[in-house]
């Protein structure tokens, strides 16, 4: 298998202060892989390295078999599909759908290319792909979050990238809508070509069973890397996050709840109190 990216020794440091740490991370063709990491753990900084807006301190990357230093980054932007709640800021509110879902083929906000037939039509087999061929002719503004997460996912498929980055997707939709958009990603992923994709989040039961490989960031660091399977797991977790977690796995999915004291422990507590006092007295 190919390698889609290959990081080795990476940090990177700003104004003094370390975000990414010593990172080694390979990622090989046709794996998915879930990113998972509290607020402030350096997901957004590996994003944006991935597809070439900062450069390590220290350290190599190659993504797609270019190595950076020796290539094009804007070449290889174009082979990278970026879905992220950051591009819902630069887009004119005024864009119509299909406008926006055409700035995916060169990775740009706004059209400045020559619009082909064959162009076009992409974009109304991805609106009927995603079920939203009834946003044509609408613009931006106009749009539920929903409807944007899934017009921003059509956009980062219009090149067919061989990389997909889905950056926290699900950000500021309802239940009915993130567990809709869960399953299309799911359906996607599945398909025969589809890209290798990237799923970042900060909420483990959006973690779907497609996702086969899981990286922790924590602090800046690789805390853990490996198969979900092995990773989603109480013990794992708990020192993920420093406090006492319990998994239960449904539907492929794992979902997470901190543990608490049961009565019975609770019960036993307060009589282990009693004897100590007793004694003391």
């Amino acid at each position: 298998m190919s390698m889609v990216i290959e990081m080795s020794n990476v940090s990177w440091k700003r104004q003094g202060q370390i975000i990414l740490e010593q990172i080694n991370w390979h990622v090989l063709k046709g794996e998915h892989w879930a990113i998972l990491g509290l607020n402030g753990s350096g997901k957004t900084t590996l994003l944006q390295m991935i597809n070439g807006y900062i450069w390590p301190t220290t350290g190599e990357i190659s993504v797609l078999g270019q190595t950076f230093g020796t290539t094009d980054l804007r070449l290889l932007r174009k082979n990278i599909g970026w879905v992220s709640s950051a591009l819902q800021q630069k887009i004119r509110l005024t864009d119509t759908a299909e406008a926006v879902i055409l700035s995916g083929k060169h990775a740009s906000i706004g059209i400045y290319e020559k619009i082909e037939a064959k162009d076009m039509a992409r974009v109304d087999a991805l609106m009927e792909q995603l079920g939203i061929r009834y946003l044509q002719g609408r613009s931006y503004q106009t749009m539920s979050q929903g409807e944007k997460q899934k017009l921003l996912i059509a956009r980062g498929l219009m090149a067919r990238p061989q990389l997909l980055i889905l950056d926290e997707p699900t950000n500021g939709l309802d239940f009915l809508a993130r567990e809709e958009l869960l399953l299309f990603i799911q359906q996607l992923a599945e398909q025969k070509e589809a890209p290798t994709m990237l799923f970042v989040t900060h909420h483990i039961e959006e973690i779907l069973p497609i996702f086969s490989y899981t990286l922790l960031l924590r602090q800046g660091t690789v805390f853990e890397q490996g198969k979900t399977g092995e990773i989603m797991c109480s013990k794992t977790l708990s020192q993920f996050y420093q406090l006492p977690i319990e998994c239960e796995m449904k539907d492929g999915r794992t979902w997470v709840r901190k543990k608490t004291e049961t009565s019975n422990d609770a019960l036993a507590n307060e009589e282990q109190t009693t004897v100590t006092q007793k004694t003391k007295i």
